[in-house]
This record gives C-alpha cells, sequence and structure tokens, in this order.
C-alpha cells in the first residue's frame, strides 16, 4: 500500500534570524497566501512548487509573495516545508490556517483508518436506519456498502447504474447526521427529479430539496432562506462556487453525483470549481458508475476532492482510492441476459468516395511530425474523428455546415438516407411491429431529430440537450416524453443523444431494445446509455445492437471503447463490465492520446486485426 504524504507539524517562528514564511488562510477566497521573508532561492523555490501544481491558479501578489486555492496548498505542503527546512526557515502560521491544517491532519488520520477496511455490523446498520425513519428497505449489496461507507468521512459508492447509488447515499446522510446538518448534491441536471423522488421514499418527513438555478441573483436570494437540502448542476457550481463556499460549513455533507463530471485539462475551470470547496464540508461522497470513461487519470480529480491532502497521481491514484470505495458489480444484481450484436453495414459508392477524400485529408492534417502532441492537437484530430463519424453515419449533418467538397456530397445526398440510419429505421419499424419498444441513440443532435422525424409513423420522441427539463404534464419537456414513451402504447421509439439522456432515467421496464446509430470515443456515454435498458427490476433479455460501417472510424472507435471498458473493469475488479459484442454480417468527446494513435493507425489503413 502506498503511504500518504502526512506533513510534519510546522515551525513556528524563524531558525534564521529575521528570515521566516508566512502562510495565511483566507476564508472568503478559499485561498493560501504565501509571503517569504528569506532567500530569493528559497522564494523561487517555493513560487515554482507553487506554479508546477497549478500555474493557472497560482497569483503573484509582490515581489516575494502569492496565492493559492488551499486544495493547491494542502498538496503541496511536504514540498514546501521541505524547501523550508533546506533553509533553515521557519513558518509562522497564522490562526486561520493553523486551524485549517489541523482539520487537514484529522482528515488524513481518518484516512489511515478507513485503510483498515472495518465496517458497522449490517445488522446494527439496518435497525438503527429503521429507528431514524428510513423508509427503503436494502439490498443485501446496499447494506454491505452502506456498512463500510459510515465509517469513513470520505468514500466513494461506484456501482453500476440501477444498483441504488442514491438509496446508499441517503443512508449514509441520515446514519453519520446529527440535527441541523444539511446536505449539497452536485449533479447533471437530469439528475434532479430523481434525487427528489429517491428522497421521498427514502426519508419521506425530511424538508425537500431546493433546486438551485436561474442566475446568480436567483441563487443569492434561494440561500438567503437558507435551505437543509440543495440540488445544483457542475455547470452552476461554476458560475456561484463563491456563493456555494460561503453556504458550506462544518454540518454540510455534499455529494458528487455522477462524479466523473469532474474534470482537469480543457475544463479545468469546472474540476477547480469543485476542488475549491474540497477542505469544507463535514463528509463527502463521490458517486459514478463509470468513475475513469477514458483513462485511469479520471480517477485522480474525483480522489482529490475527497482527499485534497494527498498527492495521487496515474501511477497511485488506483491504489489510493481502493480503501475507500465500494462497488456493487452487474454480477452481484443479477440482471437479466444481455445479447450484443454490431451490426456491419456499408457505405454508399458516393458515401465511401467522400468518406475516403476526408479521411486522406484527416491524415495529412494529423501527421505527427507536424507539432507535439499537446491539447490543442487532440482537439483538432478528435474533431476530425467526429466528421468522419457523421460522413460514416449520415453525410446530410454536413449540408447545413460550410463544406469544400460541396459537388461530392451533393452526389451523397442524391443517394438518399445513409445505410446506417436506413437501418436502424428499418429496425425500429420491425420491432414496433412485433410490439415492442426501442431506443435508438446518436451522438450527434441533428441525427437525433432526423430518425424521430423518419419514424413519426411510430409516434417516436427524442431527448438532446436543447429539449428542456420540466414536469412530466408539461407538453415538450424531457420528463412528458419519457413518461409518454413509458405510458404511451403509440409511442413505439424514442431517439436520444447519450450526453443528453444516458444518465438519471430509467427505460427498463418498457423497452429491451437500444440500437446504436453510431457512438462516440466517450466510454461513460456508452455504458451509462446501455444501462437505462439494462438495469434492476426487469427480468427480459435486452438487446443492444452497434451498427457499424465496415472499414471506417466505427471500427477504430469500438476498438478504444472496448479497451477503456477492459481497463476499468481491471481496476474496479469488475469483470461484468467487460463484454464483448457478437459480430454480425449485414450488408471528440472522450478523445485521449491513446484514441489519438489508434485514430492515426486507421488513417494510415494500419488498423489492428
Amino acid at each position: 500500500m502506498p503511504s500518504t504524504n502526512c506533513p510534519g507539524l510546522c515551525v513556528s517562528g524563524s531558525r534564521k534570524m529575521g528570515e521566516r514564511v508566512k502562510l495565511s488562510y483566507s476564508a472568503d477566497e478559499r485561498r493560501a497566501t504565501l509571503r517569504v521573508e528569506a532567500s530569493v532561492s528559497l522564494w523561487r523555490s517555493i513560487r515554482r512548487t507553487c506554479q508546477d501544481a497549478s500555474e493557472d491558479e497560482t497569483d503573484l501578489t509582490g515581489p516575494s509573495s502569492l496565492t493559492i486555492p488551499w486544495w493547491v496548498y494542502l498538496g503541496i505542503r511536504d514540498e514546501v516545508e521541505a524547501s523550508c527546512r533546506r533553509h533553515s526557515v521557519g513558518i509562522e502560521i497564522d490562526n486561520a490556517a493553523s486551524a485549517m491544517l489541523k482539520e487537514a491532519d484529522h482528515r488524513l488520520a481518518k484516512y489511515e483508518l478507513a485503510r483498515t477496511g472495518h465496517s458497522e455490523d449490517e445488522s446494527d446498520v439496518v435497525r438503527r436506519l429503521i429507528e431514524i425513519g428510513f423508509k427503503r428497505t436494502l439490498t443485501d449489496e446496499q447494506r454491505r456498502n452502506v456498512a463500510r461507507l459510515v465509517t469513513i468521512a470520505a468514500g466513494a459508492t461506484f456501482s453500476v447504474p440501477g444498483a441504488g447509488k442514491t438509496t446508499e447515499a441517503l443512508a449514509f446522510f441520515a446514519l453519520k447526521r446529527v440535527s441541523g446538518d444539511r446536505l449539497l448534491v452536485i449533479c447533471p441536471k437530469n439528475a434532479f427529479a430523481a434525487w427528489e423522488e429517491q428522497l421521498l421514499n427514502c426519508l419521506p418527513g425530511d424538508e425537500g430539496f431546493t433546486r438551485l438555478r436561474g442566475g446568480l441573483s436567483n441563487i443569492e436570494k434561494a440561500l438567503q432562506s437558507n435551505p437543509k437540502k440543495i440540488l445544483i448542476t457542475y455547470r452552476q457550481l461554476l458560475t456561484v462556487s463563491h456563493l456555494i463556499g460561503d453556504y458550506l460549513t462544518e454540518d454540510t455533507f455534499v455529494f458528487l453525483d455522477e462524479s466523473h463530471h469532474i474534470k482537469r485539462g480543457t475544463e479545468g475551470a469546472q474540476g477547480n470549481a469543485i476542488l475549491s470547496i474540497a477542505q469544507l464540508p463535514k463528509a463527502k461522497l463521490i458517486m459514478t458508475g463509470t468513475p475513469m470513461p477514458n483513462d485511469i487519470v479520471d480517477l485522480v480529480p474525483q480522489f482529490r476532492f475527497l482527499y485534497p491532502e494527498i498527492i495521487a497521481d496515474r501511477d497511485s491514484v488506483e491504489a489510493f482510492i481502493k480503501p475507500v470505495y465500494v462497488r456493487t458489480t452487474k454480477a452481484e444484481l443479477d440482471l437479466p441476459e444481455r445479447k450484443k450484436e454490431i451490426k456491419t453495414i456499408s457505405l454508399k459508392p458516393a458515401q465511401w468516395e467522400l468518406y475516403r477524400l476526408l479521411k486522406s485529408e484527416a491524415a495529412r492534417d494529423a501527421d505527427p511530425r507536424l507539432g507535439r502532441l499537446d491539447r490543442s492537437t487532440l482537439r483538432r484530430v478528435g474533431r476530425s474523428a467526429l466528421r468522419l463519424l457523421q460522413v460514416a453515419t449520415n453525410p446530410a449533418t454536413l449540408a447545413s455546415l460550410p463544406f469544400e467538397h460541396e459537388d461530392l456530397l451533393g452526389e451523397v445526398l442524391e443517394e438518399g438516407d445513409s445505410p446506417k440510419l436506413e437501418y436502424a429505421c428499418y429496425r425500429a419499424r420491425e420491432l414496433a411491429f412485433e410490439g415492442r419498444k426501442s431506443i435508438i441513440w446518436s451522438s450527434f443532435v441533428q441525427n437525433v431529430e432526423i430518425v424521430a422525424q423518419r419514424l413519426q409513423d411510430l409516434g417516436a420522441e427524442y431527448i438532446h440537450g436543447g429539449v428542456d427539463a420540466g414536469s412530466e404534464v408539461e407538453e415538450g419537456t424531457r420528463e412528458n416524453k419519457i413518461k409518454r414513451f413509458h405510458d404511451d402504447d403509440t409511442c413505439s421509439v424514442l431517439v436520444a443523444n447519450p450526453a443528453a439522456c444516458g444518465e438519471g432515467i430509467s427505460l427498463h421496464t418498457v423497452c429491451h431494445h437500444a440500437i446504436y446509430l453510431d457512438r462516440n470515443y466517450n466510454a461513460a456515454q456508452f455504458l451509462q446509455s446501455e444501462d437505462r435498458i439494462h438495469r434492476l427490476g426487469s427480468d427480459h433479455i435486452k438487446f443492444i445492437e452497434i451498427i457499424q460501417a465496415p472499414g471506417t472510424v466505427d471500427e477504430a472507435v469500438d476498438r478504444r471503447l472496448n479497451a477503456k471498458i477492459d481497463n476499468m473493469a481491471q481496476v474496479l475488479n469488475d469483470e461484468s463490465l467487460s463484454v464483448e459484442p457478437e459480430t454480425v454480417d449485414l450488408d471528440a468527446e472522450g478523445f485521449n492520446a491513446a484514441d489519438f494513435e489508434d485514430f492515426l493507425r486507421h488513417l494510415k489503413n494500419e488498423d489492428a486485426v
């Protein structure tokens, strides 16, 4: 097991006459200030340490002073203290910083206890839940998970979708709270209704959730009433993190639902906003069935939220997070059989000619000799991969965009609908004729609307990011469309975008067939969308059909998704994640460095067998 970087005690005062480093904490800004009243070499060492940890968030405030987010300082505390010892200079700590450091040491001590693997007695957990009015009866796996989680101040539930993570989280809250404690849940917008429903089912006597939405003034007004439970989206938190920081006190629990939404790098602002409040809550949970959708490094910011005092990286995060997470696997749920098939559908002649032309252009653009593999290159090449996915799936989506090969595109459009789109519609009609409902998935918003339009005779509904959330009775809302798909026999098809509809809904009781018109590189979106129909509570066999065009980027995407899912299965020790589809012969989301390398092989016609 790795050792935590438990810091030693800071030295008060200074060892060299007149030389010292001053550390202070600003509660309003949640930042540490370091003032170096010592040699230039010590100042340069501390500045370099801070900038290496988070250059974008390190503010130089004077010739020898800087400020950084408190969570960043906690991670580099050891390095700063070591630099001071090497220079024989002590650290003078103000009262606010001293109190925060004591809290950090307390959390580290709790982490060390968590590594012992202790769990509460499950029967005692059940008894206590009954006594406090918790109404939901826990499954065997939920009892096991909750008995473990209640011994931890900051933990994770990585149970598969449908296993009841929300119930586990509410049981955790009910068992650990005392009078006056509050709960903040950060989650995608489409999970709001599920949290409200589960709270009513689990703790019907509790005050309900307050949804924080709208502009700054609306949220500020909502918080003035001091609600006991609030829901906010990741995106909304980014704009009001200072208000949320003020709301959080030592009596607040914070849960991150679908915690893989924490991101650094291209979306660092969102991740940093969440990490900026990591030191404030009384207790924390992260929750997701797909904790590493692209790479093991996806776990790093999630773990840093739980324990900002511990520096975790690609090599160490798996070992660090193991003592503090629980997981229910699909094998444990004994779900109905799931049958996967890949339907291979060849492109039409003009469509294939267009694909090869754009592929050759992408190959020239992606040549690694033209520049180093950085964030900008990944974005650019990722966009090329998505455009090839568009051409392989439905070139008509390019018609509304500026496009330099208009004549060839015109020939493609004259061929009619793409073969993949034709098959998806044909298959949906075949299932509807048999009295079966189906869901069709596409990563492209235009495809979602086009397919739904083609299937209007089957009463098709569609959902993508442009469909607003609302009540079930409000026409055209996400919830209204889902209810109609459930209840209306004339609605045989739901067409959806995984980014907008892959989380927070359950379709398993009425739908047993999923058809993937296309997929992107985001393994979380694929797994989450697949689990909309493959969940606890249905005994029907589930059928997953993935439409692929041979010789295209579809095959590269399939390889990379399988690799990511297999990698996640190994880290989580969950073989039920790794399911290879059966191939049947018929006529930049999530794009990372490994995807880049595989995509290059496709562009060079060197696809792996």
